[in-house]
């Protein structure tokens, strides 16, 4: 790849050796990055709460101030999607692991080889470019949107928050797909507030586990007399979101013969309370969202066709939080503050080795999940910063049949068919993201990259 074609960094070299330092210096110049070159720990620490860096190359030993893992805890502190290199004579393994695991990208050891270093910041530079360019695209969005409720910016969930924009402004119903927890009310609601009803009300119903007649009250209301109890007139969803947004969750719970009432009010806007025959007019959007296969459920008679295409007018599918990893560490820290201003605690961040759990556990509960589990940790604390002691032991340590059932297939398997199937895995996992693996794996990129030709895994 020629200078001109690469992404161009913003980098501070740490390096005690002068000589040595030039040397990076004119290598990486020639690539086009812009480097800011200092001579100890201290000021490479200084430099980073002054300025702002997309990656940072620092000599792990740098005389008698801090140290390359210093001014990596200073990236982290300062500048958390920086992108950390070390450079180290010592090649021992428990150096370099831990700092993997405090976050840095990659390690090189010397004697240095330029070209090594140019292919190690050329990929670290296209990850910082991409992040930038999402970055900037996300906040977009939240200052033109309002979209900052919905936390994350990875390229799956920017296209539905595109998609969102899209069809907020058109009065057409949405069905909004995804399984329970991933956020489908968050998503309605930003829907509503984008359209042009955004000054009426958003109304909200959870269909599940409602029996017919009650579901029938609830979204029609009724009059006085209509049966015992009823001791006066209630305007049901349908009449309060009048003008505004109806959100129907988990629409597919819906019993069959409320589906044929529904699809009626949709074709007509009119709904007739329980005990009364005059309709009444509604002007009402209508919003749906379902973690079941509606398409399987019309082929089991279970959900009506003419319904189905009445309300899935366009559709929304959110991922599970399984497969958009890249949201889950700003969930985190998200989570963390709401939960310091709920509870009046003063959590001040994750360790990477809690940050790298939490990021490798399936999370079935999706976001909901998650958000549940770092409020608990918040709470239950004994440090500043939330750790793998804090971590629930169902994460943790998962139940024992899963771990037999996750182990036991590598038993009297060789240490090599053992790291194999570990990263295949791993790599399924995180639907190919080498980034999200190698943090997984407590690994550098380049080391995974070399792993993974090695084993021939290419995809």
């Amino acid at each position: 790849m020629e200078a001109s074609e690469q992404a161009a960094a913003d980098i501070l070299i740490v390096e005690d050796e002068v000589a040595h330092a030039e040397a990076i210096e004119e290598g990486l110049s020639r690539l086009g990055h812009r480097c800011t070159v200092v001579h100890d720990g201290a000021a490479g620490i200084a430099r980073l709460g002054a300025q702002a860096f997309d990656i940072v190359v620092t000599d792990l030993m740098l005389g008698s101030g801090p140290d390359g893992l210093a001014v990596l805890a200073a990236a982290r502190e300062h500048a958390p999607a920086a992108k950390v290199i070390l450079v180290t004579a010592h090649s021992s393994v428990q150096t370099c692991r831990q700092a993997l695991q405090e976050g840095a990208f990659d390690y090189i050891e010397k004697p240095l080889d330029l070209d090594e270093l140019r292919a190690v910041v050329s990929r670290a530079a296209e990850h910082t470019a991409q992040r930038r360019m999402i970055r900037e695209l996300k906040q977009q969005l939240d200052e033109k949107y309002g979209f900052e409720n919905i936390i994350g910016a990875s390229p799956s969930m920017l296209k539905i928050l595109d998609t969102v924009r899209r069809v907020a402004a058109s009065d057409i119903p949405v069905l909004i797909l995804g399984e329970s927890g991933t956020g489908k009310e968050l998503l309605a609601g930003a829907i509503h507030a984008n359209s042009r009803r955004a000054d009426k009300r958003f109304v909200a119903i959870n269909c599940a586990g409602l029996s017919e007649t009650l579901l029938e009250d609830e979204l029609f209301g009724h009059v006085k007399g209509a049966y015992t109890g009823a001791i006066g007139e209630r305007a049901g969803r349908f009449e309060h979101a009048d003008g505004g947004t109806l959100f129907l969750d988990e629409v597919g719970d819906m019993p069959l013969p409320m589906q044929a009432k529904l699809l009626r009010v949709l074709e007509n806007g009119e709904v007739v309370r329980v005990g009364s025959n005059e309709p009444v007019r509604v002007n009402v959007r209508v919003l749906s969202a379902t973690n079941s296969d509606l398409a399987e459920r019309v082929r089991a008679k279970e959900f009506r066709e003419d319904l189905y295409f009445r309300i899935k007018g366009a559709t929304i599918e959110i991922p599970p939080l399984r497969n958009r990893r890249d949201d889950i560490p700003p969930l985190i820290e998200h989570f963390i503050a709401r939960a310091n201003q709920t509870h009046r605690t003063k959590i001040k961040g994750i360790t990477p080795d809690a940050r790298r759990v939490l990021m490798a556990y399936p999370w079935p509960g999706n976001v909901r999940q998650l958000r549940n589990t770092i409020e608990n940790m918040v709470v239950l604390a004994s440090g500043d910063r939330l750790s793998v002691d804090d971590l629930p032991a169902e994460i943790h340590h998962p139940p024992h049949d899963l771990q037999d059932k996750q182990f036991g297939q590598l038993a009297g398997i060789s240490l090599e068919d053992a790291e194999k199937e570990l990263i295949r895995n791993t790599l399924k996992m995180t639907a190919g993201n080498r980034e999200q693996a190698a943090g997984i794996l407590g690994i550098g990129e380049r080391t995974l990259y070399r792993k993974i030709k090695e084993y021939g895994l290419q995809e």
